[in-house]
């Protein structure tokens, strides 16, 4: 142990030494709540202040009752020289020169929107326009109905009714369902350049022999290793966990309606499924690492290796994938983390087998190192 503990040391004090090195794995873990607080902030902004939609109206004369009832829900007539000349331009509403003796005859009158529907931009305001005059349709035809002495629901022979059961929490545990992939990923990018410098890195310095030739077991070596970018990566956890529940704290999620809450329970209980993560990262790393022959090798591999714990928690956040992966290491630890959030039972044989797999799956990589170190070719990068 004595052994160990001084050479993970000593990786900790070359990591240590090349300061741009270790931020770059870190920047991640501090700048990315910080980006997602604050584009949810605009997000919410827009939500719950939406700016009106200024468009041209051909023949507003023809139908006064519309385009009050279309002012009223923040759609107007823009002025050719006002500020919004962009979308007045774009989206034109033309009403028929016989709207009114057609409406009076209680037959469909004519209403033509002229836009570009291909333009990403103006599609949100479309939308806006048709579900507004979707709205004053059902609004006349209901007045239609009555004036004939009809009863309008006879039309609506269905009244659908939704109870929501979703408590304030479980409606932002939505929102940290997305929060949690980002710290799991945390583990694996905090300890990666590490990893790479550890590994390729003292091999291209050719200190790796040097090491070998120490009175240090291979398999020493590499339990060294392996602790030292586990620490790392844990750091890079920690790091967002605490910057996360001070930046998610200025969201105003109660305009939203519910509200996202990082507990400290929460927060240890992302500690302790966190450890066998950044252990099985760890082991990932340098074992992609040793078999690639430079340093440039291996961050082109690990980019590769990486994406497969990506896909698993981006699948399990958005639940686009089978049951299966509640059993599978990071996406089982991930489902049972948002099971947590959302104010359910913590599931704990699921979180029990997946963790049990990251942890078999990271001593098989701890395995093939020690063997892999064995050999000259891995040694020297022949």
């Amino acid at each position: 142990m004595n052994k160990i503990i001084a050479m993970v040391r000593k990786e900790l004090i070359d990591a240590a030494r090349d300061k741009r090195s270790v931020m770059a794995g870190l920047y991640y873990a501090i700048g990315t709540p910080l980006i997602m607080c604050g584009l949810f902030m605009v997000l919410i902004g827009q939500l719950t202040s939406p700016d009106d939609l200024k468009i041209t109206i051909k023949n507003p004369d023809k139908a006064p009752d519309l385009v009050r009832f279309l002012s009223n829900k923040g759609i107007t007539q823009g002025a050719a020289d006002g500020s919004d000349a962009k979308d007045l331009k774009a989206i034109e509403l033309i009403i028929s020169t016989d709207y009114a003796a057609q409406m009076n005859q209680g037959k469909s009158a004519e209403i033509t929107i002229v836009a570009d529907n291909s333009d990403e931009k103006l599609q949100k305001s479309i939308r806006k326009l048709e579900k507004q005059l979707q709205a004053y349709s059902a609004e006349m035809g209901s007045l239609r109905l009555i004036a004939r002495g009809i009863d309008p629901r006879v039309v609506q022979p269905l009244k659908v009714s939704v109870h929501d059961q979703a408590t304030t929490d479980s409606k932002g545990g939505m929102i940290l369902g997305f929060a949690i992939f980002t710290m799991i990923y945390s583990v694996f990018i905090s300890g990666m350049n590490l990893a790479i410098d550890t590994s390729a890195g003292e091999r291209e310095r050719n200190s790796l022999a040097l090491l070998l030739s120490h009175p240090l077991t291979t398999r020493q070596l590499v339990l060294s290793k392996i602790i030292a970018v586990s620490l790392f990566a844990l750091l890079g956890l920690v790091l967002i966990l605490l910057v996360s529940k001070i930046a998610y704290a200025f969201v105003p999620w109660q305009e939203l309606g519910f509200s996202v809450n990082i507990t400290t329970e929460f927060m240890l209980l992302m500690l302790v499924v966190g450890i066998p993560v950044a252990l099985m990262a760890a082991c990932l790393q340098l074992f992609v690492s040793f078999m690639a022959k430079t340093f440039k090798e291996a961050q082109s591999y690990l980019t590769m290796v990486l994406f497969v714990p990506l896909a698993l928690s981006m699948a399990a956040s958005y639940n686009i994938a089978p049951d299966m992966l509640q059993w599978l290491p990071v996406s089982g630890q991930q489902q049972a983390l948002m099971d947590f959030i959302k104010g359910k039972d913590l599931p704990m044989l699921q979180l029990l087998v997946s963790t049990l797999g990251t942890l078999a799956i990271a001593v098989l990589l701890a395995f093939g190192m020690e063997r892999s170190l064995k050999s000259e070719k891995v040694i020297f990068g022949l």
